[in-house]
């Protein structure tokens, strides 16, 4: 069985992956995104080439082996069920519950997950949005354009969060821009690189570039 510090780098793989479109993970994105030393990360990236779960090349990157893959989408599945159960059942804030689901993630056994899996209705997305893989390790994968790329004046619907800081979180909640809730964007100022927002259950804010890219829309 992988141990949590493997799963823990098989995981961020997978998401620097997912949004680099595929392309190899550098090592210094890796130890930035783990919070540990360049040094450490190569160590473990010749541990996981030796184990056959990734394909690493000094000073190109590295990629998941399809058995990394599959491991670390059963890990994300963990990781996101856990989030959603947290929110509906115990009741707890989405602004919270990253943090309890990535110790709960190493620990919870496959079993349990799928009473939690049938509890849930067999939900699609967590509760920031992002694809809760199946039992089979498919992702559904819908490319919704971000706040960015969204057409002006039309009714959006948030579709998913990709920062899950708390901060973030709780400041989008202020705002009525959780998933599921729905928003206009009226204008951007790309000299100011602003947004001008006005969401459906909320005062009209402005986002900074940055903020408005890791809010994901589709069109109501």
């Amino acid at each position: 069985m992988p141990t949590s510090t493997v799963e823990d780098y098989l995981k961020c793989i997978y998401l620097e992956q997912e949004r680099g479109a595929g392309q190899r993970v550098s090592t210094g994105k890796l130890a930035s995104a783990l919070g540990v030393a360049p040094g450490t990360v190569t160590a473990m990236m010749k541990t996981l080439t030796e184990s056959g779960l990734v394909t690493y090349e000094p000073y190109a990157g590295v990629l998941l082996s399809d058995a990394g893959m599959r491991l670390a989408t059963r890990v994300l599945r963990r990781h996101r069920l856990i989030e959603l159960f947290l929110v509906e059942v115990m009741g707890m804030d989405w602004s919270e519950v990253h943090a309890e689901a990535e110790v709960l993630e190493h620990a919870v056994s496959d079993r349990l997950l799928e009473r939690i899996d049938r509890m849930l209705d067999r939900p699609s997305v967590d509760p920031h949005g992002d694809p809760i893989p199946t039992d089979c390790g498919a992702v559904d994968r819908v490319d919704h354009p971000n706040l960015l790329a969204c057409p002006l004046n039309a009714k959006l619907r948030i579709a998913r969060v990709t920062d899950q800081r708390s901060d973030f979180l709780r400041l989008l909640e202020r705002h009525g821009l959780m998933p599921g809730r729905y928003a206009t964007v009226e204008s951007r100022d790309e000299l100011a690189e602003t947004v001008h927002l006005r969401p459906a259950d909320g005062e009209p804010l402005r986002l900074g570039f940055h903020a408005a890219s890791r809010i994901l829309v589709e069109t109501a």
